[in-house]
């Protein structure tokens, strides 16, 4: 079990402190910010700022009240770097680029990773780059597309950046590992079909091993040399497996949308071994999140919005708790012990993380046209975006 200290001050409201890359500090998508109220006014939350930074769905990372983002703007790709308390631009990085729209509005779909000093960025067509955090100054660069000899994935490069050690890896046709300080490529993987997922660590018999998830299957990998150690097929029919592993007590949990759907499976002796598999949590793009036993995430796929439900799924057994329809193929974080979902359409609300019935305890207008992008709570205030590049800040309520 991992356990997380939190250095709290504590006055009216708890702060959590920093989200530093996609999925948060323990990349598993759960705040345990605590204080802010869900008695929330009958005519939304207010707005502390909002900013238009361009087409995409690049969600927030924020470190030293310094908030991180991408977006797209006639022809050129822009890493942001915001004052988080008043939306203040304090520097943007760019790079020219393509919009790559398919289905959807198109622009940058992976979160800036923060880490020490820097900042790192991966672009629609695979332009990785090391920036200083304060000043934007570019350290490194890659061209990944090139660099690893892998065609461009249907949908443009969306992985963020996982840091390990002196590492930061990127699942982008073949796994890869660089130096997160020199940029010096360490190792990469054989071909394969890119995913748009990141990858996940775990310990297993004293050794740091990776999990990914690409639009071929689930691979296990030694985390110092790059090497194989297991692989179970998960194809998804239109080669859209979006989703980052989760990995509790050795047992590791992939998702995917259409017919493939969800299975957990069991990683002993160089194996992987099914526990159980169904199409009752099929994750599009969005992860489900695990607390307390329990999955929380959304079944079904944004083409059919009308029949997706938030859903409740027992880790260990698979067993559906409870389903519920409203919110479309909608996204959502953990904080403070309870869902935090932003629907599709930009309703932000809050529901109880009960694995016995399905509660909506609170909820506020927010955005407006496509959302498909996790929304950030962070030090009393949420941040969240539409894919048309509205990024808006409310602030909460204290608990009193």
């Amino acid at each position: 079990m991992r356990h997380f200290v939190l250095f709290l001050i504590f006055t009216t409201c708890a702060y959590g402190g920093d989200w530093p890359n996609w999925m948060g500090p323990l990349h598993d998508g759960i705040s345990h910010e605590s204080g802010w109220s869900t008695d929330w006014p009958e005519d939304g939350l207010p707005v502390a700022w909002s900013k238009s930074i361009g087409t995409g769905f690049s969600s927030m990372s924020i470190v030293d009240g310094l908030l991180y983002t991408m977006g797209f703007i006639d022809g050129e790709e822009f890493v942001y770097c915001l004052n988080a308390k008043t939306g203040d631009q304090v520097w943007t990085h760019k790079y020219p680029s393509e919009l790559l729209p398919n289905l959807h509005e198109g622009g940058p779909s992976s979160t800036p990773t923060v880490d020490g000093k820097f900042v790192y960025t991966l672009g629609k067509k695979g332009q990785l780059y090391c920036l200083d955090r304060k000043t934007g100054e570019v350290k490194w660069h890659h061209e990944l597309q090139a660099e690893l000899d892998v065609p461009l994935p249907e949908w443009g490069f969306s992985s963020s950046g996982f840091i390990l050690g002196e590492k930061i890896i990127f699942e982008a046709g073949r796994v890869v590992a660089f130096n997160k300080l020199t940029g010096k490529k360490i190792w990469q993987t054989d071909k394969h079909e890119a995913g748009y997922g990141s990858a996940a660590a775990f310990q297993h018999d004293g050794k740091t091993l990776l999990a990914t998830l690409d639009c071929e299957g689930l691979r296990v990998l030694d985390s110092e040399t790059g090497a194989e150690l297991a692989f179970q097929e998960w194809e998804s029919p239109f080669r859209t497996n979006s989703t980052t592993p989760i990995i509790h007590d050795g047992k590791i949990f992939i998702s995917t949308g259409y017919n493939v759907g969800c299975g957990l499976f069991d990683y002993a002796d160089g194996k992987l071994t099914k526990i159980f598999s169904h199409r009752k949590m099929r994750n599009h793009f969005n992860n489900s999140i695990l607390l307390d036993g329990y999955l929380y995430g959304f079944d079904g796929n944004s083409n059919l919005g009308r029949v997706v439900q938030l859903t409740c799924l027992d880790f260990q057994t698979g067993e559906v708790m409870w389903q519920q329809a409203g919110y479309g193929c909608g996204s959502l974080m953990v904080a403070d012990g309870k869902l935090l979902v932003l629907s599709d359409k930009g309703l932000l609300a809050v529901v109880a993380a009960n694995p016995q019935n399905y509660e909506e305890i609170a909820r506020s207008e927010f955005l407006e046209r496509r959302c498909w992008t996790v929304p950030v709570l962070l030090n009393g205030h949420v941040y969240g975006r539409n894919a048309n590049g509205l990024l808006k800040c409310l602030k909460l309520p204290v608990r009193r």
